[in-house]
């Protein structure tokens, strides 16, 4: 896993390009402190920091092809690189490396964007043609490792993170407030946008071509539901289940591939186990594994998390993340995050990774992607149950299935049905919606704009996301089931500019940490949208394959137990600490300094919270975004505060300057 970032430009020559190149490498250096390198030519400077897990002694980056025409960095891992090292090599390409950075070279010397198509992994990679001046720039399929770049004054920066595009001189961040509603509305940014104004992320899915003459955006890959019966798996359950079984497999051993060891996250929940089990029957040598359990009960899992280590033999590594190191750690992860977060949940994530790196380990394994794409969070059952009492919208019996569903939330909990009725019956009857299933929680969330000063967002407009996710909308998405159609959004929009982000890439490679998902392998994938959603969601039973895969495998009690959501705590826990940051960033004169939020309004939910030392769910996630947002201002546009100083660029064994054979 490495850290990637360049500067193009066809109309000017590049201004002290190592210099520059070095400081925008050196602000992501955790992403790669192994080693660096650096490419130049009289057009274009980049370079790498590289984590060293395959071919640790020869797989240096930049890399070049025998021509010397071909140059890459790359971000990433690409799995099945011996299988495709075999077919370049029958179609006449020689290796001098055992890299999968030099398969991909050669993939892309042979294929061109084609290659895409041919890779199992997860990368971000650029690719200079210095015969043909052309930048190549590509993304994996659902945006497990991230890209970004912008155009400053006729040239073209990239970086695998924003911060290190913001060390080029002159280059001042600014907030988008549009994009930055758009957090507080779904959660995340709408792709390409960030919430930086004229800084852009590269989609998913999607490579790049950057020519003299211009730029072209394609995407390569898409996520497909049916839309006819025959599209549909045609095998019964029993079929499915043992072809999961075998596609698993597969992907699990794809991901084993290292030259260091690899460890696994143990949360006591099916999907971590479920990884876990096959590793154990792969490599039967005892598997490190590593948990993380919180001083409260409510969001423990402990007892779970041993009860699997007990059954599978684990090597088991348990830690506590406590209430004061979530708020000590929270400037830490938005820093990292690059973007506000509504919740605490990344916190905890960081820390873990921070022990796996403490105990030398470069690669874990995680259960992530299950719940997507084989229908496992409440938000696909909330959409189902409401779909059903919408047949009946009068029925007194049918709302009362949404009690059961989130009986964690107390905000209903004794009051009269009517109320009950009015909060989730919102937009209840448009089922033919394309944003049904996520249409209550977008509402609801987005009644954080409130907090935001009146100029620079409409809060009291009615929520009207077919204008915002246009452009990104799949076409044929009222074709799809009502599950599929809320999968797609969930993966679309939260599993990649959250889950794989905030609380996945960012917080682990913060630790120079590799994480790897055997769920989100593209044939996994591409099998559990042709499932008919009964297999998914059998009922109102999540997940339904994998428990009948998993029988017998793991404990009745793992794959029985309900579906817990992964949550940590916050609210009240920011003002029992101590941190002074916490009132700095709240006070009147740091809310205003910032000019987003209304004081007054902060002020009100902030007494609340201090004082009763409670908080609803709202109210936490006005205040985990708030302070986000204001960590994120005073660390990217104000730069006073709350930014660590870049490290130290060490180790740079590579260096190739082509510019003396230029003309």
């Amino acid at each position: 896993m490495c850290g990637i970032a360049g500067i193009l430009s066809y109309s000017q020559p590049l201004h002290e390009p190592v210099k520059q190149i070095k400081k925008m490498l050196a602000r992501i250096n955790y992403r790669g402190p192994d080693e660096s390198g650096i490419f130049l030519s009289q057009n274009l400077v980049m370079g790498n920091v590289r984590l060293s897990i395959i071919d640790i002694h020869t797989g240096h980056q930049p890399m070049a092809d025998t021509s010397k025409t071909y140059y890459i960095v790359f971000n990433g891992e690409i799995f099945n690189y011996v299988e495709l090292k075999k077919e370049l090599i029958n179609k006449g390409h020689s290796f001098q490396t055992s890299s999968d950075t030099e398969v991909l070279l050669h993939a892309y010397m042979e294929y061109g964007s084609g290659c895409l198509q041919k890779l199992n992994g997860q990368f971000a990679f650029a690719i200079w043609n210095d015969k043909e001046k052309e930048l190549f720039l590509a993304r994996d399929r659902v945006g497990i490792r991230p890209l970004f770049y912008t155009w400053h004054n006729n040239m073209l920066l990239f970086a695998s993170e924003i911060k290190a595009i913001a060390e080029y001189p002159d280059l001042k961040l600014m907030f988008d407030f549009s994009t930055l509603a758009q957090v507080f509305t779904y959660w995340t940014v709408l792709t390409p946008a960030t919430v930086f104004r004229d800084i852009y992320e590269l989609p998913p899915g999607h490579f790049m071509k950057i020519t003299k003459t211009g730029i072209d955006i394609q995407q390569y890959w898409h996520l497909h539901f049916p839309t006819q019966p025959d599209e549909y798996y045609q095998g019964n359950l029993y079929d499915a289940t043992q072809e999961l079984r075998t596609l698993l497999s597969r992907s699990v051993k794809l991901r084993l591939r290292a030259d260091v060891p690899v460890a696994a996250y143990l949360s006591g929940g099916l999907d971590s186990s479920t990884i876990t089990s096959f590793i154990n029957r792969i490599m039967p040598a005892t598997l490190q594994t590593f948990s993380i359990g919180f001083e409260e009960s409510e969001f423990d899992e402990t007892p779970y998390q041993k009860e699997v280590s007990e059954y599978l033999n684990t090597r088991h590594q348990f830690f506590y993340c406590t209430n004061k190191e979530i708020v000590r750690y929270f400037p830490d992860v938005v820093w990292h995050a690059e973007i506000p977060v509504l919740r605490t949940a990344p916190v905890p994530m960081y820390c873990l990774s921070k022990k796996v790196r403490d105990n030398n380990i470069k690669v874990v394994i995680t259960g992530e992607g299950a719940d997507e794409m084989f229908a496992g969070y409440d938000i696909f059952k909330e959409a189902l149950i409401r779909e059903f009492w919408a047949r009946q919208p009068d029925s007194k019996y049918r709302p009362l299935l949404l009690k059961k569903l989130y009986p964690y939330i107390g905000q209903f909990q004794g009051k009269n049905r009517m109320m009950f009725k009015f909060f989730y019956g919102y937009h209840l009857s448009e089922t033919n919606s394309p944003y049904y299933s996520h249409i209550l929680r977008w509402k609801n969330t987005s009644g954080l704009l409130n907090f935001f000063k009146d100029h620079l967002v409409k809060a009291d407009a009615e929520l009207n996301p077919a204008i915002e996710l246009h452009n990104i909308m799949d076409n044929n998405i009222m074709q799809w089931n009502m599950l599929s159609r809320a999968q797609w959004l969930e993966i679309k929009l939260f599993m990649s500019g959250y889950l794989l982000s905030s609380q996945g890439d960012r917080v682990t490679m913060a630790n120079s940490v590799e994480s790897r998902y055997p769920f989100l392998d593209h044939n996994i994938i591409e099998f559990a949208a042709r499932l008919p959603s009964d297999f998914k969601m059998h009922g109102l039973n999540e997940k339904y394959i994998i428990k009948k895969m998993m029988q017998g495998k793991l404990p009745e009690n793992i794959i029985k137990r309900p579906k817990q959501a992964y949550r940590a705590p916050a609210g009240n826990s920011f003002f029992l600490s101590g941190e002074d940051y916490v009132s700095e960033l709240l006070s009147e004169r740091g809310i205003n300094e910032a000019g987003v939020f209304k004081f007054d309004m902060v002020q009100r939910l902030t007494d609340k919270i201090s004082t009763s030392q409670q908080a609803t769910e709202f109210e936490n996630m006005a205040l985990a975004g708030i302070l986000s947002t204001q960590l994120l201002y005073y660390q990217y546009i104000s730069q006073k505060r709350f930014r660590p100083e870049p490290s130290e660029l060490k180790n740079c064994f590579t260096f190739i300057d082509i510019t003396q054979n230029q003309t």
